[in-house]
């Protein structure tokens, strides 16, 4: 918040780091955006569910987080590979912070209600891109479920 006060009052719209967080926030945003697409229907359930992930993982206004999400959704029509969206994302995010995103996929994967095999192998594709460990994997699905279970 200090920062950006800061960059106003000196004339930049911008802080230093808001661009690599812009970036980061953008693929985060766009590989959900895969993972609800990957089943060939981008169903209500994912859109919400992705809004709701982005505002609480990026602190983001229900205004910000739907123009995020209009933004990943063009990104993802022009892109051809995931590649795009994952390079730089190991140095950016810690290995926890890799772990949480996969259990976002699983989030958004599981939104509709049922797995398809398309998300399942997008999500391990993902995880290993990223260097997310199998075991680690597993172990975020295995929460997914548990909440969706609990909400059941």
């Amino acid at each position: 918040m200090f920062s950006r006060i800061t960059a106003l009052l000196a004339g930049s719209a911008e802080p230093p780091d808001t661009r690599r967080r812009d970036d980061l926030e953008m693929s985060v945003a766009a590989l959900l955006v895969e993972a609800a697409r990957m089943d060939d229907a981008f169903d209500p359930a994912e859109r919400t569910m992705i809004e709701e992930l982005l505002m609480q993982r990026f602190e983001l206004t229900t205004p910000e987080v739907r123009h995020l999400l209009t933004q990943a959704e063009d990104a993802s029509n022009q892109s051809v590979e995931l590649f795009g969206f994952i390079r730089g994302m190991v140095k950016k995010l810690d290995y926890d912070d890799r772990v949480h995103l996969i259990e976002m996929l699983w989030d958004v994967a599981y939104a509709d209600g049922e797995l398809s095999p398309e998300e399942d192998m997008l999500i391990r594709r993902i995880a290993g891109l990223i260097f997310v460990e199998d075991k680690d994997r597993g172990a975020a699905r295995r929460r997914v479920l548990d909440r969706i279970s609990r909400n059941t």
